[in-house]
This record gives structure tokens, sequence and C-alpha cells, in this order.
């Protein structure tokens, strides 16, 4: 008997996200507003950003709490701040259905979740344990528990495979690192926090030249996304900055922010030209536009590229991320040529074209110039370029016709797979 292939559901439903993105968008604020039991950990979701968050996520299991659970977590009277870091703790980041908590390998795992993935978390106080109990029973806890029991799951509310999962747990995750007081964004010191987490020889310049550190602490309470060269990567830059003038030394230093908040996320879905902290004020763009490439998000200018290599804060409204290149806007530097190419090898010739008999019978050969009022080519060489010029385009746009039509049949395919799954 012939096997027939099934091909993995994880790889059916990549494929349909791919083509036909309302199979996996979803809005956790409107899922979770079916269910009045879980209304205000739904609303705290939203006064923390966490929504949002959320919602770009391609891949999340969120761990709701009742309206009864989120009451011990209210009667510790957090800020917001703090509350936001304690909330996502219960968002991981990684896909977690009923069957799959209850099927789990070797009976344990461990999952990052949103709070790991800020950066603010120390170490792997973000990531969180889930174990299955030989009785069956799934529980939580997070790595830095403080001793406190794990939590239990309770049921599924809500599950698009492999997309997201939202299911109740008995009682909210404790974690002494989440619940540690946390200061709003607006107070954060952002040289200090550069200084402390590898880019100190960045924020000594911010601190040294006027006007850019209060520009870059300004900006905070109405948004701003800055980062800042690692000091392996600005180090060798100091003797091009120190040969500036004083204008000169600041565009570049605010050209390394741009005043909108962007999370890590929110940059990895957006493609584009942006302002920088140095285009205002001033007549020149100083713009600089960010790729994304999966996972891999760049920053690139007309004369270098730069990487996001990691995040030091990532909190509505302030996000700052490390890079590996100092940005160089094209109002300051050159961009740098390529090498030109290498000289092609002179032709040879043989000894009848270098005597004055074989030249007289090489010009006897050659097509005369063209006479004053009369066109370089004719009519029909026009015609003629100008059909394989059109033969040319229609062979473009009949691969990119049958290379369209290959995607949408595969993704009819796989549409045609998860309903026979």
């Amino acid at each position: 008997m012939r096997t027939v292939f099934q091909p993995p559901l994880p790889l059916i439903i990549l494929i349909l996200c791919m083509y036909i993105t309302p199979i996996c968008s979803f809005n956790i604020t409107k899922i979770l507003a079916q269910h009045p039991e879980f209304s205000t950990f739904n609303h705290y979701l939203s006064a923390t950003h966490l929504a949002g968050e959320i919602n770009r996520r391609k891949t999340i299991t969120v761990l709701a709490i009742s309206n009864s659970g989120m009451g011990s977590v209210l009667s510790k009277h957090l800020t917001l701040y703090t509350l936001r870091n304690l909330l996502s703790l219960h968002v991981l980041v990684d896909y977690f259905g009923a069957k799959q908590l209850h099927q789990l390998t070797r009976g344990t795992t461990l999952s990052s979740t949103l709070f790991q993935a800020t950066g603010t978390a120390p170490g792997t106080t973000g990531f969180v344990n889930i174990t299955l109990h030989r009785a069956g029973r799934v529980f939580f806890s997070a790595t830095d528990s403080g001793g406190n029991p794990p939590v239990s799951f309770v049921k599924s509310l809500k599950e698009i495979p492999y997309v997201i999962s939202v299911i109740q747990i008995s009682s909210p995750l404790s974690s002494p690192e989440a619940e540690a007081p946390t200061p709003a964004p607006t107070d954060v010191n952002i040289t200090a926090l550069m200084a402390k987490k590898g880019c100190k020889t960045f924020a000594d310049l911010l601190d040294s030249t006027a006007d850019a550190a209060s520009a870059f602490a300004s900006n905070v309470g109405s948004g701003l996304s800055a980062f800042c060269p690692v000091d392996q990567a600005i180090n060798p830059f100091l003797p091009s900055f120190k040969n500036l003038t004083a204008g000169e030394k600041l565009s570049v230093l605010l050209y390394h922010a741009i005043p909108v908040y962007y999370s890590i996320q929110m940059l990895k879905s957006n493609n584009g030209v942006m302002n920088t902290l140095a285009t205002e004020g001033t007549k020149k763009n100083y713009n600089l536009s960010v790729h994304n490439d999966g996972e891999v998000v760049t920053l690139k200018t007309k004369v270098d590229t730069a990487k996001i290599t990691g995040t030091l804060i990532d909190e509505d409204p302030l996000a700052v991320y490390t890079i590996d290149v100092v940005l160089k806007p094209r109002e300051l530097f050159k961009p740098v040529e390529a090498p030109a190419p290498a000289p092609a090898p002179a032709p040879t010739t043989d000894v009848a074209a270098d005597s004055p008999k074989g030249a007289k019978k090489k010009h006897k050969h050659a097509l005369p110039p063209p006479t004053a009022g009369e066109p370089a080519d004719s009519p029909d060489e026009e015609s003629a370029d100008q059909k394989v010029d059109d033969d040319e385009n229609d062979a473009v746009g009949g691969r990119v016709v049958v290379v369209a039509g290959k995607w949408i049949a595969a993704a009819a395919a796989a549409a045609v797979m998860l309903l026979a799954y």
C-alpha cells in the first residue's frame, strides 16, 4: 500500500500565515473580552501596552489570570511599570496549546517570556519552567519564584494552532525580580543605563557634548528609540569624531535616536526611511532607513549599515538598543567608494593590422559615420530594438506570473491540507 506523505501541521500553518494573513491575525483584547471573568487582566494588558506587543507577535502563549487572581496582584500596589514586568512574565514567546502541554517531551521544558525579551530581566529570571506531573497536571513557575509554589493549568480559553494560545492558570506567577520596583522610563538616566550595558564611550560623548544628553532626555516623554554603538564599535571612530565641529558632533550623536517609540517587534515589522533627532531644526535630511530580515534588524545610512545586537530597555515610551557600527550620516561623511574594476587586457594585434596596407583594408570595411541630419539609427533598426525590449519585458512578466501562480497554488494546497488534517 502506498504511503501518502502528510506534512506536519506547523508547516501547513506557516505556509498559510505567509500567504493568507487573516488566518494568523488575532487581537488579545477581543479574545479576552469574550470572557468577563478576565476583564481586570484584560484591562491591565492594555494599560501597560502589553496588548499591542502581544498582537504583533507571530507565536505566543498568554497565561491569563482571573479577576480574583488579579486582586492579589493589585493588593501589592505595584507601579504601572512594575506591573508591566510582572504581567510580561505571563506571556510566553512560544506556542503551548493544551495538547502540547500534556505531551511535553521528558515532562518538562523552559520557555522565554516577554519579560526576558525586554532585556529588563537579569540573567535567566525571565524564563518560566513548565512541568507535566505523572497525574497529568501541568504546572508553571518562574525560574526565580522565591520559593513560592508553582501554579497549575486550569483550562484553555482560545487556541489558533501554532499562532496563539490563551490559557487560564490557577493563580499569578511570583517573581521577586519581576516585582522589583521599576522606575518610569521618563525617570531613567539614559546615559547611566548605556554606560552600564557596554556603551560607556557613547554615553560619555553624550554627557560631554552640549545639548546632546538633554535632547535625548527631553524626548522620552513623547517617545524615543535610541541606538548606542558598543564600545568596540565607537572607539575606532573617536579620531574622526574629534575632527568634527561642535555642531557636527551634536548632529552625529542625535543621528542615533528616532523621536518615536519602536519596540523591537515593531522594528521587525517596519521597513522604510525614518527621521532622527538630528533632522529637527535643520534643512538637511539626516534620515536613516530600517530594514529587517526575519529576526535581524539593520539600520542603513548611505555610508554604512549597523545591526541591532541587543536591548537595554524596551518599555513604552522608551527603547534603547545596542548596535555594532557607528551610524554615519551622508550629510557629514562620504560613502566608501567601491574599488574600480581592473582594466581589461589590451587586445592583441596581428602584423597585417599594424601595416599601412592592413589598416587601409580595415578602414575599407568600417561603417561610415552618419552624415549631418541623418538619424543615428534607421526606423527599421529602432523597431527591431523596441521589439527586443518588448519581448524581454513579456518574458519577465511571464516569469512573474508563473512564480506568483506557483505560490498561490501552494497557499491553496496548504489550506486544503489544513481542512483535511
